[in-house]
């Protein structure tokens, strides 16, 4: 079964406090949950005001499937979240 991973860095600019970032990351994980049907997760930088480490999962019968829901989960995240920026990604299938 094959299963795609996503790690991604971000950057929240605008934020002064954790609640502001908290303000920010919730409603993301909770929009990508819904509309691409994975798991996500804040998974490190937890203290950081302007930082923050979030993976995705998804688990298919088909691997390209999984790499193509994740990309679209970067392009949604740049699109459609403007106030973060994605500095690094690290995206996995097996």
């Amino acid at each position: 079964m094959p299963v795609g991973i996503l790690n991604l860095d971000l950057y929240l600019p605008g934020c002064t406090s954790l609640k502001e970032k908290r303000s920010l990351v919730k409603p993301l994980l909770i929009r990508l949950q819904r509309e691409f049907s994975l798991s996500a997760a804040e998974v490190d930088l937890h203290d950081k005001w302007q930082s923050a480490a979030i993976t995705c999962a998804i688990v298919s019968n088909d691997a390209i499937h999984n790499q193509r829901v994740l990309q679209q989960v970067i392009n949604y995240i740049e699109r459609t979240w403007p106030e973060i920026q994605i500095i690094g990604q690290n995206m996995e299938t097996c």
